[in-house]
């Protein structure tokens, strides 16, 4: 009598493994991570807020900030004009409107690490540890706050804010030394 020896099939978890690829790329799609990510800062007293970071940078002409994905979680829009990296944020104020600045402090840019992150309702300097309320954005100037990016400095098509290249390029020189994370 022949024993019949069946062969070990190699393929299922394969067919399997793939199978769970496909389901976690599809879940991924459609809820957006893969077009935008978000992260967790968490602050002193424990508690964190959540920051949205697009991955996809402009490098060159006008940066357009789709107005209907801006909410009290901070964006931060990258940008690249030549070979210097740049960024933008925007945020809903208490009030509904929208607030942009450059990513960069007005007195701590010098340092490359005058940055900000968003911790609840206030971004705070990662050079010096100042805190900024959101609602001040675009209020308030000259001092260890945002570099505003007024009204006058960019226009609303009803859909998008579009800051002009010419506008981000001429400064630039905030961010000669900038350096996040």
């Amino acid at each position: 009598m022949k024993k019949i020896i069946k062969k070990k099939d190699n393929k299922t978890p394969i067919i399997l493994g793939l199978g769970l690829v496909i389901i976690i790329i599809i879940v991924i799609s459609q809820n957006g991570i893969i077009n935008k990510g978000t992260a967790t800062n968490g602050n002193k007293k424990g508690t964190t807020s959540q920051i949205t970071i697009t991955n996809s940078e402009v490098t060159s002409g006008d940066l357009k900030i789709l107005k209907s994905e801006v909410s009290k979680n901070a964006i931060f829009y990258p940008y690249k004009s030549g070979n210097t990296n740049m960024e933008v944020v925007a945020v809903k104020a208490t009030d509904g409107t929208i607030r942009t600045a450059f990513n960069t402090c007005q007195v701590c840019y010098k340092s490359g690490k005058g940055y900000y992150k968003q911790e609840g309702d206030e971004l705070v300097c990662q050079n010096c540890g100042n805190r900024f309320k959101i609602d001040q954005i675009e209020k308030q100037k000259n001092g260890c706050n945002p570099v505003p990016i007024l009204d006058s400095d960019k226009t609303d098509d009803g859909t998008n804010l579009v800051i002009s290249e010419s506008y981000l390029t001429k400064n630039i020189n905030y961010f000669s030394n900038w350096k996040t994370q």
